[in-house]
């Protein structure tokens, strides 16, 4: 539900926080539903792009702190998500600030990036021969080394007599 930014609604539930129950099943697929309506297509109004703003920042509320307008309400958000998560609060300055600087420090999900990085090659480039198969698939012949001035300036002066 955290992600989803709908913690504030298991933060007010009477129903006991058990994962994967009836009723908690039945809330977050309900909530799935709203989501996927409220953010699906383009926004056409004012409202609908306040209500995606808002989503965001309840599904990643340590990231907005520093909002001018809203940081204080995340501080506190933020704050009663992690005390209904069991997380203990923090009680000196020197851990409210390590807390929030561990929490900036934290690597942000994308799609784009995740999906990108499913490339195979990722940490082990390809090797001479999977290489030159993959040259090969382009029309690129491995063998043939490139062309020399000469050779170009002849080719082009072939072209130029024809």
């Amino acid at each position: 539900m955290e992600q989803m930014g709908f913690a504030v609604c298991c933060l007010a539930c009477d129903a006991p926080d058990v994962p994967g129950s009836e009723r908690c099943r039945a809330c977050i697929d309900g909530h799935a539903r709203s989501r996927d309506r409220l953010t699906s297509g383009k926004a056409e109004s004012k409202a609908q792009r306040l209500t995606r703003e808002l989503i965001t920042m309840l599904a990643d509320p340590a990231n907005h702190i520093d909002d001018d307008a809203h940081g204080e309400w995340m501080i506190r958000y933020a704050g009663l998500v992690n005390e209904h998560q069991g997380a203990a609060k923090a009680k000196t300055h020197e851990e409210v600030v390590a807390r929030f600087e561990k929490e900036r420090k934290k690597r942000k999900r994308s799609i784009i990036r995740d999906v990108a990085n499913q490339n195979k090659w990722l940490d082990d480039p390809p090797d001479k021969f999977e290489r030159e198969d993959l040259l090969s698939v382009f029309g690129a012949d491995p063998e043939r080394r490139p062309m020399t001035w000469e050779d170009l300036l002849e080719e082009i002066e072939g072209l130029l007599d024809d």
